[in-house]
C-alpha cells in the first residue's frame, strides 16, 4: 500500500500579546474538506531548528506535511 503527502509551509506567530485569540487559530485545517486539525500525528527533528510534522485529517483521511523553522532563543535570558 503506497501513501503520499503534500508538503506546506506555514508561517505561524506564537507571539501572545494582551487580548489576542487564542494559539489554536494557528493550527491547520485540512485542505480538501476544511475540517480542523487537533494534533499532528507524528513530528520529525529534520536538520537545525527544521521540524517536520505529519498531519492526517480525521474525516476524510487526506495527510499533509508542515515544516516549521524553530528560533532560538538569545543567550543571556
Amino acid at each position: 500500500m503506497s501513501a503520499s503527502a503534500e508538503i506546506r509551509t506555514t508561517k505561524t506567530s506564537h507571539q501572545k500579546s494582551p487580548g489576542s485569540p487564542p494559539r489554536g487559530v494557528d493550527l491547520p485545517t485540512c485542505p480538501v474538506c476544511a475540517d480542523s486539525m487537533i494534533a499532528a500525528e507524528s513530528s520529525a527533528f529534520l536538520a537545525d531548528n527544521v521540524v517536520s510534522y505529519l498531519w492526517t485529517c480525521d474525516t476524510c483521511g487526506y495527510g499533509f506535511v508542515t515544516n516549521h523553522t524553530v528560533k532560538k532563543k538569545a543567550s543571556g535570558c
